[in-house]
């Protein structure tokens, strides 16, 4: 079993930055690819961002597609997200994922975060 716990969300203005971390516990060695996805209030949850255990392969959503970063440190078994430049379409709940192979595709994920809340003011 893995288990992962996101952290650092928040409340943030149009334009500011956040970073989010993902640290994974339990059998969390060579997950093949760990991605964020986020889910915003009366929407289906979304791919945003997915990277794979060596953090060689990275893959984002158009719609945030150079303003995150997704980077990994897999000695400390940790994933983040760096988030720039952030607007308030990106308010939504962020969920940490793992262990897939089709890194765009929620349901191919074996284990989940609890999700973290990230509110962007206009």
């Amino acid at each position: 079993q893995v288990q992962l716990v996101e952290s650092g969300g928040g409340l943030v203005q149009a334009g500011g930055s956040l970073r989010l971390s993902c640290a994974a516990s339990g059998r969390a060695y060579g997950l093949n690819f760990m991605g964020w996805f986020r889910q915003a209030p009366g929407k289906e949850r979304e791919f945003v961002a997915a990277i794979d255990w060596s953090g060689s392969l990275t893959y984002y959503a158009d719609s945030v597609k150079g303003r995150f970063t997704i980077s990994i440190d897999n000695a400390k078994r940790t994933m983040s997200l760096q988030m720039n430049s952030l607007k308030p379409e990106d308010t939504a709940v962020y969920y940490c994922a793992a262990h897939s192979t089709l890194p765009r595709v929620a349901s191919a994920y074996n284990y989940w975060g609890q999700g973290t809340q990230v509110t962007v003011s206009s």
